[in-house]
């Protein structure tokens, strides 16, 4: 459920140097408040999407099922979040947010973007077990095309909210070179854990300034308004043929004659009723009139040549 605990246990979640931060509600006396958006329900519920379209971008790069889910979030610091970092190599791809003016950030794991370059090139995903200092031209090729990957699935999570096209930049491997990113800066952190089969997990972060998201205040204070999933092809069809299975009635009024009150009391047996029509007569489903046509006959029997079909206006319907 969005904002709780993720159903994941203990040993999955990465181990850092310091407990992470909740994100917070309201301003404690003396202390900035970092996160202008209150408990930040609605964000959290964006992730929860997003996590949800992770397997199908990830499952094909690993060749395997995947665990993928949303970590709660976390507003501080940007140099308290570089200083939580473990030490290793790192990918840092700037995520160009527009029409908004800012800039996201996507952190992957030097170890799991070595893994998804050897599964690329057909191995079995296996990293070398001493990680060198920086990417290859071809691991920075698949960072950036891990970008290109994730900015739809990005897109797509929050459109319920606001329509803001992501597109990836030039990888750092250190956050110092980042020109869109100051030590003070408040940021969101996202956080979203990826487990395949029995392997430990590994975690991709999301970083979002909050300078960024401030044009979003309105709708990120607001409730999400999901959209509507698209009915089960399924059951459509099954819909679909039950209705077009509905029998109506169709039946042709040949004449209406008009006779007094007197000479309905003195019909009896026998007598004739002189009825007139002209060369069209009505046609009729139910009480609505589906056209005209002419009496003949078809194979021995009556029948009525439609000869014209009432224009049906939706708007009786509705």
């Amino acid at each position: 459920m969005v904002n709780e605990p993720s159903e994941t246990v203990a040993g999955e979640r990465r181990e850092q140097g310091r407990s992470r931060p909740a994100a917070s509600h309201a301003a404690v006396l003396g202390v900035a408040n970092l996160n202008p958006f209150g408990d930040l329900h609605t964000l959290q519920h964006l992730s929860a999407l997003f996590a949800r379209s992770l397997r199908g971008v990830f499952e094909p790069l690993l060749r395997r099922e995947a665990r993928i889910w949303a970590e709660p979030l976390v507003v501080q610091r940007f140099a308290d979040y570089r200083a939580e970092r473990p030490d290793g190599l790192t990918a840092w791809l700037p995520m160009a947010m527009s029409p908004s003016p800012g800039t996201a950030l996507i952190l992957f794991d030097g170890k799991f973007v070595l893994e998804l370059l050897d599964q690329f090139f057909g191995g079995s995903g296996e990293a070398p077990h001493a990680l060198p200092a920086e990417f290859s031209p071809a691991a920075e090729a698949m960072v950036g095309r891990l970008g290109t990957i994730l900015a739809g699935p990005l897109k797509n999570a929050w459109e319920p909210l606001a329509r803001i096209e992501f597109r990836p930049g030039h990888m750092e491997t250190s956050p110092a070179l980042l020109a869109d990113f100051d030590s003070d800066d408040a940021v969101v952190i996202t956080r979203f854990g990826i487990a395949a089969g029995t392997a430990k997990p590994t975690f991709i972060d999301i970083v979002y300034p909050v300078t960024a998201l401030k044009p979003h205040a309105p709708s990120l204070t607001g409730k999400v308004h999901a959209r509507a999933a698209a009915p089960d092809p399924a059951w459509r069809n099954g819909l679909t043929r039950a209705v077009m299975g509905v029998k109506f009635p169709v039946r042709s009024v040949l004449a209406e004659p008009m006779i007094s009150l007197v000479k309905l009391m003195e019909l009896k047996a026998g007598d004739v009723i002189p009825i007139s029509f002209g060369n069209d007569v009505p046609v009729m489903v139910g009480g609505d009139r589906l056209g005209t046509g002419t009496v003949g006959t078809s194979n021995g029997k009556a029948a009525i040549r439609l000869t014209m079909i009432e224009r049906i206006d939706e708007e009786d319907y509705r």
